[in-house]
């Protein structure tokens, strides 16, 4: 799951069947989901632990049997704590392939005139049902499978249109999640340039915003300063290479962006609460 990638242009599935399951837990070297986006719809399941999804700029959390819906192309970021849970990465389109009376409904959901409630809970005990047998059927994947999980789909759609779990958009309204957009590009530019030095005024002026303004408005989003943002992810980023291969810790160290190798240990420590060189030995087992 290439959550590192803010962008993400990895198809998910297949061509033919483009849904995608996946199972996270502390040790999987994406444990942590940096701010990203992609084109497909995803459902977030959390299994154990608690989850904190940053989303647009609200902040949600879920526990143990409770969902996140998170929407086409919209930026969105988590902080897994003690937890263990499951993605399900989809394409809509695919479920465009069946007749117009289905296509109405859909399209509103394609198009943002209704925004499904981003928080599934556990009270809506019809809708995680449905969740629950998509999950476990895209897990087990067992013969038929793909049929019922498209058709589970279409279940959960029409529930979700006829308990009316969603908001309507406003007429005439910016559309919603429009105002993130200014961001999209500075999280595009870390990606690109995280190993190279990075400023608060590269970074304020790829937004289009004043340094003071861009602070703040990154923070309101991101639950973080730009500063301490970029760090965060270049220490993700040290994760999957350290996790990946046996390079030296120097090496991970000036390959993320940090010139002092003593403060990269430093920093690595105090997110992980292990050393980058335990952190190595242990992805190997």
């Amino acid at each position: 799951m290439l959550y590192l990638d803010y962008n993400e242009k990895q198809m998910h599935g297949t061509k033919e069947f483009p849904i995608a399951f996946y199972h996270v837990d502390h040790n999987h070297p994406r444990y942590e989901m940096p701010f990203h986006w992609h084109k497909e719809y995803e459902i977030v399941k959390i299994i154990e632990g608690t989850f904190r999804l940053m989303l647009a700029d609200s902040e949600i959390v879920a526990g143990p049997g409770e969902n996140f819906f998170i929407p086409s192309g919209i930026l969105h970021g988590g902080v897994p704590e003690n937890c263990i849970y499951e993605c399900l990465v989809f394409d809509l389109d695919i479920l465009f392939l069946h007749t117009d009376v289905c296509r109405q409904y859909l399209k509103k959901i394609k198009h943002q005139d209704v925004i499904v409630h981003p928080l599934i809970t556990a009270a809506e005990h019809s809708l995680c049902s449905i969740i629950d047998r998509i999950f476990s059927s895209m897990e087990k994947m067992p013969c038929g499978y793909e049929l019922s999980v498209i058709g589970s789909l279409f279940e959960m759609f029409g529930l979700i249109f006829r308990e009316k779990y969603y908001t309507e958009s406003t007429s005439g309204c910016e559309p919603p999640f429009r105002h993130m957009e200014q961001l999209k590009p500075v999280f595009e530019y870390i990606e690109k340039h995280y190993s190279s030095g990075i400023t608060l005024q590269q970074l304020s002026q790829i937004s289009g915003m004043s340094p003071k303004y861009f602070c703040r408005y990154f923070q309101a989003i991101a639950h973080k300063t730009p500063v301490d943002y970029l760090n965060y992810y270049r220490i993700e980023r040290s994760c999957a290479l350290l996790s990946a291969t046996d390079a030296p810790i120097t090496s991970v160290a000036y390959d993320c962006g940090f010139n002092d190798c003593s403060y990269f240990i430093k920093l690595f420590k105090r997110y992980k609460h292990i050393t980058p060189k335990q952190y190595q030995l242990q992805m190997k087992h």
